[in-house]
Parts: structure tokens; sequence; C-alpha cells
């Protein structure tokens, strides 16, 4: 028999179960059509549980955000850190997010879902951007470190590259959803190829300018 779960070890664990759940169910059935009720149910729990957790479907899902924006950061750390210049990186970067997206197709359907309820709904939508900006942030932080490295200062500031890489993985994730058969696994991480080695090509030309 195993050892007995701390308080602490079974909350985590309701709330994983919960988590688990909701976001299976909300991708399949839509914010409004998904009950607490239901999600609880199908996690083994009551209602009770889910509000002990949580307070709405809203904060459910910006759990599930935190937790997914952490792991795409810690993926583009993993990317950074090998060698290669920024466009190589970059391109395995995009692959690396066609690979996430793939593996978890739920999440761009849940993703989009919450969305459209942000932009109806004021409160949650400056939750929902907050951690966009976070995230970006968090992107801009990873190039700044990165083009240090290199000895190299961008002629495009971080924090544009990070919200134009931000918006070029939203469009592909987009595009998949709705037109996979038109998205070829490859075309983002050859978007980001280009667009970084554009800006290379563009920090040279400034450099050159002033020299």
């Amino acid at each position: 028999m195993g050892a007995r779960l701390t308080r602490k070890e079974q909350q985590a664990r309701t709330r994983s179960t919960l988590l688990s759940s909701a976001a299976r169910i909300l991708a399949c059935k839509g914010l409004h059509r998904a009950s607490i009720d239901e999600i609880a149910a199908d996690a083994g729990y009551t209602k009770g549980a889910f509000y002990a957790n949580f307070k709405s479907k809203e904060e459910l899902f910006l759990v599930m955000l935190d937790e997914h924006f952490a792991e795409r950061l810690a993926a583009l750390e993993q990317v950074t850190a090998g060698g290669g210049d920024m466009a190589t990186q970059a391109r395995q970067a995009g692959d690396d997010f066609v690979a996430a997206l793939r593996g978890d197709e739920e999440w761009c359907r849940l993703f989009l879902e919450f969305a459209s309820h942000a932009a109806r709904h004021e409160e949650f939508r400056a939750e929902f951007v907050a951690r966009n900006h976070t995230l970006r942030d968090g992107i801009a932080a990873i190039f700044e470190r990165r083009a240090a490295e290199l000895g190299v200062e961008p002629a495009v500031p971080a924090r544009d590259i990070a919200q134009m890489t931000f918006a070029m993985a939203h469009g592909v994730a987009i595009d998949r959803l709705l037109d996979p058969d038109h998205t070829p696994d490859e075309m983002f991480g050859e978007m980001l190829q280009l667009f970084f080695t554009g800006i290379a090509a563009r920090t040279q030309t400034l450099a050159d300018a002033r020299t």
C-alpha cells in the first residue's frame, strides 16, 4: 500500500484532475455549454471540490494559462541555450511550438474560446491580457539575453520582436485549427527563421552605416 498523501498533495492532485477534465470538456463543449457540475463529475469530485479550488471557470482557465505559458517560456529558454545564431534557434522554436500544438489540440480551441469571452468581459479581459503581457515580457528578456551573448544590438526592440512573434504564433495556431490541410507543420519555423534573418540583415546595415 502506498503512503497516504498529505493534505497539500491531495489538494494538488484534486486541482490537477479538475484542470485535466476542464480542458477536455471546455474545449469540446465550449465555455457556456460546459457546466461546473459536469467538470467536477468528470474529474470524480463534487461541485464543492471545484469551488474549494477555483472561484469560476474563468479562474480555472487562468491557472491553465499560467501553466501553459510557463511551459512555452521554459521550452524557449532551452532552445536559446543551445548553439547557433538567432535565426536558426528561431526556426527550432517555431518547430517546437507546432509540435506542442499537435500534442495538445484541445488547447488551441480552449484558448480561442476564452479569448473570445475576454473580448466581451472587461474584468476577465484585463486578467487575460496581463498574462499575455507577462509572456511577451519573458520572451523579450530571452531575446535580450541572447543578443547580449552574441554581442549584437538588434535593430528592432526586443519587446516589439516578442509581440510580432506572439502575433505570428496566434495566426499559425488559428490556421492550423481551421485549415490544417493547408498549414504545413514547417511553416511557422520557416516564418520565424525568415523574420530573424531579416532582423539580422537590418541590424548589420545599421551597424555598417555607423562605421
